[in-house]
């Protein structure tokens, strides 16, 4: 019998899907990458083939098998994560979806939302799931699905419909329709879910209109999730760790004791603070969430800040206004100025998140004079990634978080240099980029490591990170004050323009 040497990691995003495979000493040994595709059908609405993403799946675990000279039986387990929230509802008989996915960032249920809010449901909302009514989360996504596709809401009551975020969906095509399951950090970004019994709420389900015969059998992050069909890869492989992206991220980071902080750049960003065994409620509206849940082990939460548009916002200079080739150029552009010119980019495509929660709000480009070009605002677009984490940060501080020593930092942002250094200058902390830069997949292999022995403990996890490189702030208190100053007049004109509406 073959060795089992490795651990497949199934990492699916918001606009690309990737398998890695990694060693027991959390090595990469090959990764294959897929794009996927958006759909755009309405102002606001986000969408993706939830076919495409199936197909993306198999392609890209097929890939990096084939390219690593391995055989199925050679891995020990696969780890799953993705991206959060994005909700899709399929058929239990069939396993075919009634409608594409609705993405993350979609904001079609905001109405929906400001309702709920107005029929005082914040509070009981905020006190059990630790979130905010807002279109975000997977609650008001499932409600309008079963609303809008003609005999969805019969057909769920009936019980023959499933919902799952990404996690859930894979796991039912991975296990030919075996197992319908989600791991507890998935869940507790739906708005359905207590986080402090860790157990889907009957009150939650009824006010949002969702019935309980949808919902996935929930499991901690390291569990037996089910086996793959043989045919897939060429035989049955565990599942064995699940977690949403963020989570996954940073448990990759190896921020596994209260006070260490992690931000990932990918489409948005996103900031975890753990926070331990006390599930923190923020003043400063921040998310508390779920962290992770190990075996024998009590929940660990964390505290959390949500960027809408961060890589986003360079797709959008390069594929909207062919200011860029790739991504790569945006570096350049930002080294070749002294300063930003007055010129900011607030990007709320999507609306703005934490801590501002305005779904309204749409972006904007402030301080053009006659003078400003392509490189302003490419500046200007990197610049607002620094910007808002500093927001988010402002607020945790005001939430309690203690004094920080670094900022550990990945996703495929992290490889511009100029922008982390930038990062560094307005947070007035180091940030810290590791020596694996795809934590969100090494997440999820350190997860399935976890459930099938390959990885003995946590402690392996924290041994086995390295920082590459630590960015040093060196900006002046009055400089980065100025910076300052000017985004937060240019966030305070796009949230004026939201209201005036």
């Amino acid at each position: 019998m073959a060795e089992r040497a490795y651990v497949l990691a199934i990492d699916q995003g918001t606009t690309s899907t990737r398998a890695m495979l990694f060693d027991g000493a959390g090595r990469p040994h090959g990764m294959a990458q897929k794009e996927l595709a958006q759909s755009y059908p309405a102002p606001g609405w986000v969408e993706h083939d939830p076919e495409e993403i199936w197909s993306g799946v198999l392609e890209v675990c097929r890939r990096v098998i084939a390219q690593a000279r391995v055989s199925a039986r050679e891995i020990a387990a696969i780890g799953i994560t993705n991206q959060r929230e994005t909700t899709l509802l399929w058929e239990r008989k069939s396993g075919r979806p009634i409608h594409n996915a609705i993405v993350w960032q979609d904001r079609r249920t905001a109405q929906a939302c400001r309702k709920l809010a107005a029929e005082g449901l914040g509070e009981l909302v905020a006190a059990r799931t630790g979130l905010l009514i807002d279109p975000y989360f997977s609650g008001t996504k499932i409600a309008w699905l079963l609303d809008h596709v003609p005999g969805a809401r019969a057909l769920a009551e009936q019980g023959e419909l499933a919902f799952g975020t990404v996690d859930s969906f894979l796991l039912w095509r991975l296990t030919g329709g075996r197992a319908h399951a989600s791991d507890l950090t998935n869940a507790s970004r739906t708005l359905l879910l207590d986080i402090h019994r860790q157990a889907w709420d009957a009150e939650l389900l009824e006010a949002f209109g969702v019935p309980a015969a949808v919902l996935p059998r929930l499991l901690p992050n390291v569990a037996d999730f089910g086996e793959t069909e043989p045919h897939l890869f060429g035989a049955a492989i565990p599942v064995s760790g699940m977690a949403g992206d963020q989570q996954a991220a940073s448990i990759g980071q190896a921020c596994l004791s209260p006070g260490m902080i992690k931000a990932t750049y990918g489409t948005g960003a996103f900031i975890l603070l753990n926070t331990g065994g006390e599930a923190l409620a923020s003043r400063h509206r921040l998310l508390t969430t779920i962290a992770y849940l190990l075996p024998d082990r009590p929940v660990q939460y964390a505290l959390e800040g949500s960027i809408f548009v961060a890589g986003a916002a360079v797709q959008w200079l390069r594929d909207k206004l062919s200011l860029i080739r790739d991504a790569g150029e945006s570096e350049g552009l930002a080294l070749g100025l002294d300063d930003n010119r007055g010129v900011y980019l607030v990007p709320a495509f999507t609306g703005l998140g934490a801590p501002y929660w305005q779904p309204d709000a749409r972006g904007a480009v402030l301080g053009l004079t006659r003078d400003s070009g392509a490189a302003e605002i490419v500046r200007a677009a990197l610049e607002a990634v620094a910007y808002q984490t500093h927001d988010l940060m402002a607020a945790m501080a005001a939430d309690g978080a203690g004094a920080l020593t670094a900022l550990r930092v990945d996703g495929g942002m992290v490889k511009n240099d100029w922008l982390l250094q930038f990062l560094a200058d307005i947070l007035a902390l180091p940030v810290a980029r590791p020596a694996v830069a795809e934590t969100t997949s090494l997440g999820a292999a350190y997860l399935a490591g976890l459930g099938s022995g390959f990885f003995s403990s946590t402690e392996d996890i924290a041994r086995n990170w390295q920082c590459s490189r630590l960015f040093e702030p060196r900006m002046s208190g009055d400089e980065r004050e100025a910076l300052l100053a000017g985004w937060r007049r240019a966030v305070a004109a796009v949230q004026g323009m939201a209201e005036a509406g």
